[in-house]
């Protein structure tokens, strides 16, 4: 798992990954120094299954992924069976790289998982 967050990581623009449990706790984590993987975990379990909550309501289909943009960065939550898979990026990114990317990365965790 580990070695999968660090090819992800090599991808330009990513400043770090890790997997969580729907519950938020940290299953594998490659942050960038200073990062607080245990609270960045808890906010995308939070996050995720507020997300999930409403789509159930609106008889939706199951999150796939969510997309934050803040000041300084970019925060991208996906599902990814074992868990979310949690990339963090810098501001200017090329999204449809880093969705590429994560996708074959979610494909890479199924096989290890």
């Amino acid at each position: 798992m580990y070695e999968v967050l660090n090819d992800l990581n090599k991808t330009t623009g990513i400043t770090g990954s890790m997997v969580v449990g729907k519950d938020g706790i940290v299953i594998a984590a490659d942050l960038e120094e200073g990062s607080e993987s245990d609270t960045v975990g808890a906010l995308a379990a939070s996050i995720t299954t507020n997300i999930q909550k409403s789509l159930d309501r609106l008889e939706s289909r199951p999150l796939s992924q969510v997309t934050i943009e803040a000041e300084s960065s970019k925060l991208f939550f996906s599902d990814a069976g074992v868990g979310i898979l949690v990339v963090t990026t810098q501001k200017e990114v090329n999204i449809g790289l880093i969705r590429l990317e994560i996708k074959n990365a979610i494909g890479k965790l199924s096989l290890a998982g």
